[in-house]
């Protein structure tokens, strides 16, 4: 028979701690350490604002190529691939070179006309022209865009700042429109001055959150390439710059009001351990994001009303 085997030796047992050695190790830890653990990382927001805004875009475009009908009003031989999307074909390259719908269809579905604006008071196109574009490439161009920074600042800021940033910056971009159009036979549509309003906007956030940004030279350099670029597109034929600039302004401006972050250091109470205490607290916010603030939201609501005051009266 085998010996029988020996039961391995169990492992020493460490005596548990007593209450008072645990109140006293903690107390020992606080006073160590003088700085309490960095806060969680800011939320990111889900995107679905912007995204809607896309559809929405998407299905006006249909809409107004559905109420254009070309081969009804101009005929099937002047329509651009009328064997393919017949109703929803597109108007000669003489009329539209953009693929899209005629002047007379833009206009009557809420394009901006100086004369219909100013003399025939119908300021609701100061809205609607937004949601209209030109032509298929027109919507292509301006859709990238909205996907790229759109998303982008939603999920940053989510969809009730960047909402408010893009009907504000749109609005801007057709009161500067219709203003820089007075008694001009032109029809000025598309979501370009809303989506120069983003681009400006990110260019606020950049200049009022200036302490939360590493590579400060860099970001400013690539931030002012881009926009240049972008206005440099406007001096092509049939593209209205006005409405670039005028949403740009806008949206730059509502920037700084509404796009406004704590400064590096700052940590909330809320993230502050019970028992640690910050020797040097920093501020919210620094005096020059307040300054901005203050500034912008009195050129945004003065240059509103002026303006709305010179189409009233032209």
């Amino acid at each position: 028979m085998g010996r029988p085997s020996r039961p391995s030796p169990s492992p020493p047992v460490e005596p548990t701690p007593s209450h008072d050695d645990i109140e006293k190790g903690s107390k020992r830890a606080r006073h160590k350490s003088k700085v309490p653990p960095p806060p969680p990382p800011s939320k990111l927001w889900k995107p679905w604002l912007m995204p809607l805004v896309f559809v929405a875009n998407i299905s006006v475009f249909l809409y107004t190529m559905y109420v254009n009908d070309c081969p009804h009003t101009s005929g099937t031989s002047k329509c651009i691939l009328y064997e393919y999307l017949g109703r929803y074909s597109f108007q000669s390259f003489k009329e539209n070179p953009l693929l899209g719908p005629s002047y007379i269809t833009l206009q009557t579905l809420g394009g901006l006309d100086w004369t219909q604006v100013v003399e025939g008071k119908e300021y609701w196109r100061l809205f609607s022209c937004m949601w209209l574009h030109a032509g298929l490439i027109h919507l292509l161009i301006n859709m990238l865009s909205l996907l790229g920074l759109g998303i982008r600042l939603e999920r940053e800021f989510g969809f009730v700042r960047i909402g408010l940033l893009y009907m504000i910056s749109g609005f801007g971009g057709s009161l500067t429109s219709v203003l820089s159009l007075a008694r001009k036979r032109i029809v000025s549509v598309g979501a370009s001055g809303a989506l120069f309003g983003l681009l400006g906007s990110m260019l606020s956030e950049l200049i009022t959150n200036w302490s939360n940004y590493m590579n400060k030279c860099s970001a400013l350099s690539t931030m002012l390439l881009i926009i240049c670029l972008n206005l440099a597109i406007g001096f092509l034929p049939r593209v209205d710059n006005s409405a670039h600039i005028g949403g740009f302004v806008s949206g730059l401006l509502a920037g700084f009001v509404l796009l406004m972050r704590p400064q590096y250091g700052y940590i909330s109470s809320k993230h502050v351990p019970e028992g640690y205490q910050i020797k040097h607290k920093v501020a919210k916010h620094q005096v020059h994001q307040y300054v901005l603030f203050g500034i912008s939201l009195v050129l945004l609501i003065t240059g509103f009303a002026v303006g709305l005051q010179r189409i009233r009266r032209p």
